[in-house]
Order: structure tokens, then sequence, then C-alpha cells
């Protein structure tokens, strides 16, 4: 149940009982009094006869001597001495009857009651319409602040599902009015926000800085790496030299990519050509497959490092055969070996982090990478672990065809 409706089903649950405790409480009451009004008029009557009867020793025409219809509790009461009252309903309607002992029986009044019986149950009716009023009146004033309670939260549940998306410029307070407790709510996840934000850029400024002051030793290292004479020690200094290279011009890309700095160049490219023509680039044995082919529109040298990557990281890390299947728009990439760790599945793909001794020691930019040229590109990549065995990795293009 959403937040919304507890509030209003707390609203309109503590009105209609507020609502009906007070009906029945006025209820009761207006009761009370009619009888108690009936009851002394009752006596009064009953004392007035009295009166009549010993000074003339008969009775008035309000007063019965020895009434057959009198109710009986009240004639046995009387017989017996004592003097009393009784609401009874007989023949002629419902009734106050006030009775005492006399000489010769019993002396008893009635008092009609079917008025104050109309008049309680027109109050009656007037309770129930100012109970249902009121309990309309209140649940809609408690829905409308229920529903602005939850507009405003749903609004900060949204913005800050953007700062977790990678959006951590957005701000709540400005969207969220008013000065209560889910403003300060906003304050709190604002000043998060700012101070994530204000991290992110520190990291990825640093990121850079650190790759551009490498680049620049690094290139005299390669030239020196070149001139050195041919030999085993020589190529093992170059093959780091040239380790190093790449890891620079990663970290390089990988800082691009988390500014937002690249602009894809989109044109119309053939899935199956384009793929065939990846798998050459690399180098690499793999399996490819081919389901159904159709044109797309995107960036070919991005879908050229987004599948490289993946194909390097397979190959890597994972277990011959490597297979690439194209169906439609949507690309997989699968490898038979332990396949990926459960830390990347839940968080997705992390630098310099592998976090999977079994799948090789790599620095974890290669699906940093890739994952970021997908986003440029507008495309999905997700990850998972095949139900047989391996890794699977799943590009999804955006389902734009282009028709010649």
């Amino acid at each position: 149940m959403t937040l919304r409706r507890q509030i209003a089903t707390a609203v309109a649950a503590i009105s209609v009982l507020v609502a009906v405790a007070v009906g029945l409480l006025v209820h009761q009451a207006m009761i009370r009094q009619h009888v108690d009004q009936a009851r002394a008029s009752a006596l009064t009557v009953l004392d007035s006869a009295l009166d009549t009867y010993k000074r003339s020793g008969d009775t008035d025409s309000r007063a019965t001597r020895n009434d057959p219809a009198l109710p009986t509790r009240l004639h046995d009461l009387a017989t017996g001495g004592r003097e009393g009252t009784l609401l009874a309903t007989g023949p002629q309607g419902e009734s106050m009857w006030a009775a005492r002992p006399i000489q010769d029986g019993v002396l008893s009044v009635r008092v009609d009651f079917t008025q104050d019986r109309q008049s309680i149950a027109d109050l009656d009716r007037i309770i129930l319409i100012t109970v249902v009023a009121a309990v309309f009146t209140t649940v809609l004033a408690g829905v409308l602040v229920a529903d602005r309670i939850s507009r405003r939260l749903r609004t900060a549940a949204t913005a800050a599902r953007g700062i977790a998306a990678g959006r951590t410029d957005t701000r709540i307070g400005e969207l969220v009015d008013g000065r209560d407790e889910v403003a300060d709510l906003a304050a709190a996840v604002d000043l998060m926000s700012r101070t994530l934000h204000r991290r992110l850029e520190d990291e990825q400024r640093f990121t850079a800085d650190v790759a551009h002051e490498l680049r620049t030793p690094l290139t005299g290292l390669v030239t020196a790496a070149e001139l050195l004479p041919p030999g085993r020690p020589t190529q093992l200094v170059q093959n780091r030299v040239q380790a190093l290279r790449s890891l620079v011009e990663d970290l390089l890309e990988v800082s691009r990519l988390d500014a937002d700095a690249e602009t894809p160049d989109l044109a119309p490219v053939p899935l199956e050509r384009a793929v065939r023509r990846t798998v050459t680039l690399t180098g690499l044995d793999v399996d490819v497959a081919v389901a159904a082919d159709r044109q797309v529109r995107t960036d070919l040298r991005r879908l050229d490092r987004i599948l490289g990557n993946l194909l390097l990281n397979a190959h890597r890390h994972g277990t011959s055969p490597v297979e690439l299947h194209v169906d439609g728009h949507r690309i997989t990439v699968r490898d038979h070996g332990p396949g990926y760790p459960e830390d990347l599945l839940d968080h997705g793909p992390q630098r310099f982090r592998t976090n999977a001794p079994e799948r090789g020691r790599g620095h974890g930019l290669g699906l940093t990478i890739a994952t970021g040229h997908a986003r440029v590109i507008g495309a999905t990549l997700t990850f998972a672990n095949h139900p047989a065995g391996g890794a699977l990795a799943t590009l999804t293009l955006p389902d734009e065809p282009l028709h010649p």
C-alpha cells in the first residue's frame, strides 16, 4: 500500500470512529434528555392529579384509577406501595407512564412519547448526515494532504534515482517546496549529491591529469625502447612499454567518457558486415552466427571498440570457443569460462576491479570503456552468466532501422 493510501485509510478510519462515537454520544444524550423530560412531565401530572383526588375524592381527566392498560411491571410496583415511572409501548403507541398507590387502587397517568420519538429519529437523521459529511470532508482533506506529501516524495525519489543513474547535478530542493520534513530530506539529498558530484569530478580530473602527465614520459620510453638492440630483453621491455601505453590510452578514454565529452558519429551500418569486420580487425578466433541481419544507425568506430573489448575480455578471461551471435539489433558475446563475478553482475563494470582471480588479472577498464561507448551511441550493454556456463554480454542497439 502506498503512503498516500496509508494516510488516507488512517484518516478515514479515525474520522469514522470519531464520528460514530460522537454520534452515539449525542444520540444517547438526546434519548436521555427526552426520557427525563417525559418522566418529569408525567410525575408533575401525577402529583397534580393526586392533589385533586385528595381534595375531591375523584380524579381529573389526565389521570386514571386502576387503568387496565397500565403496564404490569408498573402496576405491581404501585400495588407494592411505591411510586414509579415506566416508558412502554402499548396499543396507543409509546408512552411514559407514572403511577402511585391510593386507598382504592392505583392512580396512573400516561404521557404520549410518540412526538419525542419522532424528534429523536429526526435528530438521528441529522446526525447521520452530519457524520457522513464530516467523514467525507475529513477524508477528502486527508487525501489531498497525503497526495501532496506523496507527490513531493515521488518527485524526490525520481530525482534521487536520476542521481543514482549518474546525473549528479540534479537537485531535489528545486522540485520540493515547503519547510517540513520532506524539504529537510530534499536538502540532505542535495547536500549528498553536491558532495558526490564534487568527488566524482575530482576523481575524473585526477584520472585525466595522471594520464596526461604519463603520456609525455611514456612517449620517451617508447622511443627509447625502439632504439634498444634486438634481443629477448629488448622484446620484453617493448612489450611492457606497449602495455603501459595501452593503459594510459584507456585511462584517457575513460576520462573523456566520464566527462560526457564524446559525440557519436551516427550513420547507417549493415550489422552483419560491421560485426564480421570487427572480428577480422581483432584477429581473434570467434564463432560468428547471424540469425537475422538488419541495418542500424550507429557509430561504427564505437561499435568496433565495444565488440573488440567484449571479444578481448572473453578470450583473456574466459575459455574458448567464443561465440558472437547477431539477432536483429541484438548482439551477444559468450565464452565458456567461469562467468562474470557476482560483484560485476550486481554493480556493473568498475575500473581497476575484476574481483575474479579465476578470470585473470586485468585492470577492469575494457568493460568500463565498452559500457561508456554503449551509452554514447544510445545502446544498452548488459552482463549475465549463461545457464549452461560462461559469461554472456548482450549489446542491444537502438531499434531505429534505416531502410535503403
